[in-house]
């Protein structure tokens, strides 16, 4: 008689997401969507984004989101005292930090 529904295999630890992971992957995911409908000319996602959708986006503190900006690490635009961040400079800055463990 065969287990075949009882074929459960071992998870490693390192084989678990984190949450942070799949941010990452959200955000990798939605940057490729963006070019593959760019070639096609379609722009689906709004590019500048203001503070407050990028500090949900990013779940940042309004501080947090400050030093990003101070220390340099995230580009934006200052318009009529309203601050802009480029969606593809997010996306640059996620990139650059990611951390890969082997």
């Amino acid at each position: 008689m065969s287990d075949s529904g009882n074929n459960k295999e071992k998870i490693f630890r390192e084989q678990l997401l984190t949450v942070e992971d799949l941010q990452l992957f959200k955000m990798e995911l939605l940057v490729e969507m963006r070019s593959m409908l760019k070639g096609a000319g379609i722009q689906p996602f709004k590019q500048w984004l203001k503070s407050e959708e990028v500090r949900k986006m990013l779940d940042l503190s309004n501080g947090k989101l400050q030093t990003l900006r101070i220390n340099g690490t995230l580009p934006y635009t200052k318009i009529g005292g309203v601050i802009y961040y480029d969606q593809d400079d997010i996306q640059e800055m996620l990139v650059s930090r990611k951390i890969r463990q082997k």
